[in-house]
């Protein structure tokens, strides 16, 4: 479980460098737009302490969080803004802040309690507690990219990125599935430049389908926080250029993406 441990290690180091981002934001800071739309600051934390609220639901109560899912399921389109808008409209941010505190603590606890072995159910498959844990670096990072942008922050990309790059290759078949798109068969090779010089490599070394690029701009694409023009990611061969205009690391419907920088001036 060593490797499970430093996986929400890396969880909690995320949401921490988040946590000082917004720990000390004016009302006005927390009510400023971000490239989300319809989504203030306020917003983006609150979708993460209600994502955390159901993952600790999911790993805990799976019969309550089956009920969850069947809500969802009513509005498959909706249910993940109206979780949103439904706790940052009752909260005020010192509130918003300590439930969101508070929901990652108890979801920390748990995973890290979590016996060998254990499969928490999910909106698609059951997953394993390090995949939870990833899952939730990558949404932290990524919902935390939207909060940087929206008060003009920059972050120093860290080795957590791998997480995050992980996902948006596995989840490659799935992005073409939610277009109707049939996936290659074949791997990906996809090397990426780590923050530290490190290089980060998925797929087999010989594949004529290839993507290269820094890592942090790869995490910025597979999570659509980025346009494609905007980053150094390149791609070898027709399938891994189709599959840089649709990649997406999270689950649900395939996102609009943002428009490059520049467009609509």
């Amino acid at each position: 479980m060593s490797d499970v441990a430093a996986v929400i290690d890396d969880l909690c180091d995320e949401s921490h460098e988040l946590d000082l981002l917004v720990r000390e934001l004016s009302s006005e800071q927390w009510a400023a737009a971000t490239p989300a739309p319809g989504w203030s600051v306020a917003h983006q934390i609150a979708h993460l302490t209600w994502t955390d609220e159901v993952a600790l639901l999911a790993a805990t109560d799976a019969e309550a969080f089956a009920r969850e899912v069947a809500r969802a399921m009513e509005a498959p389109e909706s249910f993940v803004d109206r979780g949103a808008e439904e706790i940052a409209a009752a909260l005020a941010p010192e509130a918003l802040l300590a439930r969101w505190r508070a929901g990652r603590e108890r979801l920390e606890a748990v995973l890290r309690e979590a016996p060998a072995g254990t499969r928490i159910p999910w909106y698609g498959p059951p997953m394993s507690v390090a995949s939870m844990a990833t899952a939730r670096i990558m949404e932290t990072w990524a919902h935390g990219q939207d909060v940087a942008d929206a008060l003009g922050a920059t972050r120093t990309p860290t080795a957590r990125l791998r997480h995050v790059a992980r996902i948006g290759v596995r989840a490659r078949d799935y992005a073409y599935l939610v277009r109707g798109i049939k996936a290659p068969e074949e791997e990906f090779r996809v090397e990426l430049h780590a923050p530290g010089g490190e290089l980060i490599v998925f797929g087999p070394p010989d594949a004529p389908q290839r993507v290269t690029g820094p890592l942090v701009d790869f995490c910025l694409l597979v999570t659509q926080r980025a346009h494609r023009d905007d980053l150094a990611v390149r791609a070898v061969g027709p399938d891994a250029d189709q599959w840089l205009g649709i990649a997406q690391a999270f689950a649900g419907p395939a996102g609009p993406g943002r428009a490059p920088r520049g467009a609509g001036e």
